[in-house]
């Protein structure tokens, strides 16, 4: 089977030469694996280092360079989508790294009959500091990444709602179409919830797992989580099906402590003050239960501290989503996503190797 590994970028140059090094060592054949790489606008050397690539690894299938101006990550995806021509697609972010027999487990999979495979995808960091790890303890821990199995390693092969990167029969796309360009940071729940709505399984298994850089600081992750946060928001009016309950904790924590404290002023403070122990205590507890996550160091003390700015953010996020989501449906209209998945869906149908 041939298969299209794809990556989007933009600026990664400071990350992206391990992922690419991944790629290049690759233990499936080479002459069955083409390599598509879109460049989302960058404005440092990271179009320059997917050309060398091509340059110098020459034994593949195909190495395909697409560069674009600036656009979010569904448009870039779909790009990548509509110039793949292999069997199987498989996506992977340029935070990422996969071991050198990524493809290779992939291929195994599908060809016993699965149609999406992955499997764990832990974080990590690019340094190994005390505070890197601390940083890495609280992405990685149940206050900083939920209970998400598809973020952890696997001892057996389970079916789940979601997967990180991915391999997918090229039928998949060809059915449900590409990503909703509407969206930013929820392209990928809308996407899968529509391939869970057609019938397609999610494969997560014990051979295949692959890992993502966490961001560098601590403000880099509060923009993160107030992003996401944000695009929940307005993902619940585009598309409510493909979130869960669990997408709402911050919104709901802002948001009780935020009628608790109305309801406080008004002489009724019970309330606000049990709902504010309840969420210390839980902050408490995951704080002390983190403190030895990739061993211990002082850094890690600061826990306490960053796991409510990190659901503040989140929440807050939410509440700004919600609120903006007349302007933003007014700006971006639906019919723009929808023909952008029609397009795709037209492309994967008809861009096969021959």
């Amino acid at each position: 089977m041939t298969v299209s590994l794809c990556v989007i970028a933009y600026n990664e140059e400071g990350l992206i030469r391990g992922l690419l090094d991944d790629i290049s060592k690759q233990t499936y054949p080479h002459n069955l694996t083409e390599i598509v790489f879109v460049d989302n606008g960058s404005t440092d050397t990271t179009a320059d280092l997917f050309l060398s690539f091509a340059n110098i690894n020459s034994d593949f299938l195909r190495v395909c360079i697409r560069n674009q101006e600036r656009s979010n990550q569904a448009n870039g995806w779909n790009t990548a989508l509509s110039n793949a021509m292999g069997d199987i697609i498989i996506r992977i972010d340029a935070h990422g790294r996969i071991p050198h027999n990524y493809i290779e487990e992939c291929v195994k999979e599908i060809e016993n009959g699965e149609n999406i495979v992955g499997g764990g995808r832990p974080c990590i960091t690019q340094q190994n500091s005390d505070w890197n790890n601390t940083l890495l303890a609280a992405e990685e821990c149940l206050f900083g990444s939920s209970i998400m199995s598809y973020r952890r390693k696997h001892e057996k092969k389970e079916y789940l709602s979601s997967l990180f990167h991915a391999a997918y029969r090229r039928e998949v796309f060809a059915k449900v179409g590409g990503f909703n360009e509407n969206l930013g940071r929820t392209e990928d729940n809308e996407l899968h919830y529509r391939m869970r709505k057609a019938g397609y399984k999610f494969a997560c298994c014990p051979n295949i797992s692959s890992n993502q850089y966490i961001r560098g600081s601590f403000w880099g992750m509060v923009r993160q989580k107030f992003s996401n946060g944000f695009w929940i928001g307005l993902t619940l009016f585009v598309c409510p099906g493909c979130l869960s309950i669990l997408h709402f904790a911050p919104f709901c924590l802002v948001m009780g402590l935020i009628v608790t404290a109305v309801l406080m002023a008004l002489g009724i403070s019970v309330i606000f003050w049990a709902l504010l122990v309840l969420y210390l205590i839980f902050d408490i507890a995951i704080s002390v239960s983190a403190l030895n996550y990739n061993g211990y160091s002082k850094k890690k003390l600061w826990l306490f501290l960053m796991f409510p700015i990190l659901h503040f953010a989140y929440g807050i996020g939410t509440v700004i989503g919600i609120f903006d989501f007349v302007p933003w449906k007014i700006n971006h209209p639906s019919r723009k996503g929808k023909a952008a998945v029609r397009r795709v869906k037209h492309d994967v149908r008809n861009n096969t190797i021959e």
